[in-house]
């Protein structure tokens, strides 16, 4: 993670730019009553969580997580299942898939990180394929329907998931909280454990801490934060299906980490809305829109290989620099 002061006072920046341009976007979208984009924004911000937690374990330790999509759905299917079984309580739901997914995580975990690099990637991967596949053939939870019929979550009262400019603003808060809970995170002694493990995971073996267990804490904090998000979905859509635990929603989270810049956090969310909404726009025109998508991707791969914000964060670093210097000269 970017630790000089300019870097993460341009980090703060780009991420009050984020968070105060989706404010004025739900306002705007209000004020003309376009449901249909507000939707859409809350959907960016929920796969936005998504990509946060591959960026924890891509961007902070150095693990690619190719079924990242596994908790995702999973705190779909439990937050779908309370919602329409127990309760229409927001945060019942997200309470029961928070704990469910921690659980998934820590048993995820102790079989995936056992492996590194490239055989990490396939067996999260497998696990995602293999729980997909039974939720796809298992009756009681639709099979390949899924469960549709999910009933408005009850946020407070007066407000639910059925007002879209209020479980906008509400997925947005959880969002932020997110957010700069792993920011926060990122700047303690473990976040700092975290980071030396994806730079040197041998040297801090070698000093006598327990990378495995580091590891582990890392893998099940990225299952909640995509447990919790994965919780949003049918509150918005009001159905979950098998899908959203398929590769391709994986893929699509990488690809917004990629793209919005690893490692930066802020990243990942700018990564979400932007290929979002790019998807919904040249859908709108060809059903071909993935060429698009995968041409967008290998431009950035190629001319921003540290992704967009990568690409920003030093920009801005090195104004605030020249203005400090300027500022020192001064004196």
């Amino acid at each position: 993670m970017l630790d000089t002061p300019n870097s993460s006072k341009a980090v703060r920046w780009l991420a009050i730019v984020f968070f105060a341009g989706a404010l004025c976007f739900a306002a705007v979208a209000l004020l003309l009553g376009d449901v249909f984009f507000l939707r859409l924004a809350t959907e960016a911000l929920i796969f936005g969580g998504l990509a946060l937690s591959v960026d924890l374990l891509l961007g902070g330790v150095g693990l690619l997580p190719l079924g990242q999509a596994l908790f995702f759905g999973l705190g779909a299917y439990v937050s779908a299942l309370v919602l329409k079984e127990w309760h229409d309580s927001f945060w019942l739901a997200l309470g029961v898939a928070l704990l469910v997914s921690a659980a998934a995580g820590l048993v995820g975990g102790v079989i995936a990180i056992r492996a590194k690099g490239v055989y990490f990637a396939l067996i999260s991967f497998g696990l995602a394929q293999v729980v997909s596949k039974v939720v796809f053939n298992t009756r009681e939870l639709g099979a390949s329907d899924g469960i549709i019929g999910v009933p408005h979550a009850s946020v407070v009262p007066g407000v639910n998931a059925s007002d879209p400019g209020g479980f906008f603003l509400v997925t947005l808060a959880l969002i932020f909280a997110l957010y700069m809970g792993l920011r926060y995170l990122m700047d303690t002694p473990l976040g700092r454990q975290l980071s030396a493990i994806r730079t040197n995971e041998h040297r801090v073996a070698f000093l006598g801490f327990s990378t495995w267990r580091f590891k582990l804490l890392a893998f099940v904090g990225a299952a909640c934060v995509a447990g919790l998000s994965g919780a949003l979905y049918p509150m918005l859509r009001g159905f979950v299906s098998p899908e959203l635990m398929f590769f391709q929603v994986s893929g699509n989270a990488v690809i917004n980490v990629i793209v919005g810049g690893t490692g930066t956090l802020i990243g990942p969310l700018y990564g979400s809305a932007l290929l979002t909404g790019l998807r919904s726009v040249v859908g709108s025109y060809t059903v071909h829109h993935q060429i698009v998508i995968g041409l967008l991707f290998m431009v950035v791969v190629i001319m921003f290989p540290r992704g967009l914000m990568g690409y920003l964060i030093p920009l801005l670093q090195n104004r605030m620099d020249a203005r400090s210097a300027r500022t020192k000269g001064d004196f």
